[in-house]
């Protein structure tokens, strides 16, 4: 039987670059957007605790769905067991794709 696996999502937000892991992700209704569902964060008690993970979880606490702009989104892996949620700095080497998403104009 196979196990239900889990998104890593990574993209940039406000000159940011998150990493987050969510159970669900697919195309939105609204379009140029990427819904993310189900956020998940570790749980586990640690000795350390990364600052980045908690300004996390403290922005998605109480987000039932997000809408991403697909031109912010750097990568979306499927992987069979989640990481630590984090923000890394973004030091100039990547920039959202400048991606026109409006539909061509009829003549």
């Amino acid at each position: 039987m196979k196990t239900k696996n889990v998104y890593k999502i990574i993209f940039i937000q406000l000159g940011e670059i998150y990493e987050v892991f969510a159970k669900q992700i697919y195309q939105s209704d609204m379009y140029g957007f990427i819904e993310v569902e189900e956020y998940i964060f570790n749980k586990d008690k640690q000795l350390v605790v990364d600052p980045s993970s908690e300004k996390l979880k403290k922005e998605f606490n109480k987000v039932e769905r997000s809408y991403i702009p697909v031109n912010s989104i750097l990568r979306i892996d499927e992987v069979n067991e989640t990481g630590e949620a984090k923000i890394k700095e973004n030091k100039g080497q990547i920039s959202p794709l400048p991606i026109n998403i409006q539909p061509p104009k009829k003549s």
